[in-house]
């Protein structure tokens, strides 16, 4: 089992940038593919990036491809979204969630997931 913590989330402005990150609880954090998704008010949640165990692959929506890098810190149990040129469209709760093994793009593949974090960016 793991449980997982969001953090970083706010309000900036667009064009700015904001650092997200998930922090996990358990000792086989490092066997779990990691994933960020966002859901904004009326609409489904997508997805956003995500990581491979090892870290090695990445993955990415293409609505936040170039603007995003995820990253993983398997001592720390950590994983974090680094957003850039953030734009109104962007505003969403942010879920940080986790898939043993594989690193699906569907939310329903996964079974584990933070509470969320709002980010909002003014236009």
């Amino acid at each position: 089992q793991v449980q997982l913590v969001e953090s970083g989330g706010g309000l900036v402005q667009a064009g700015g940038s904001l650092r997200l990150s998930c922090l996990a609880s358990g000792r086989t954090f490092s066997s779990y593919g990691m994933a960020w998704f966002r859901q904004a008010p009326g609409k489904e949640r997508e997805f956003v990036a995500a990581i491979s165990w090892s870290g090695g692959k990445t993955y990415y929506a293409d609505s936040v491809k170039g603007r995003s890098t995820i990253s993983r810190d398997n001592a720390k149990n950590t994983v974090d979204l680094q957003m850039n040129s953030l734009k109104p469209e962007d505003t969403a709760v942010y879920y940080c969630a986790a898939q043993i093994g594989g690193t699906p793009t569907s939310p329903r593949q996964y079974n584990h997931w933070g509470q969320g974090t709002q980010v909002t960016v003014s236009s």
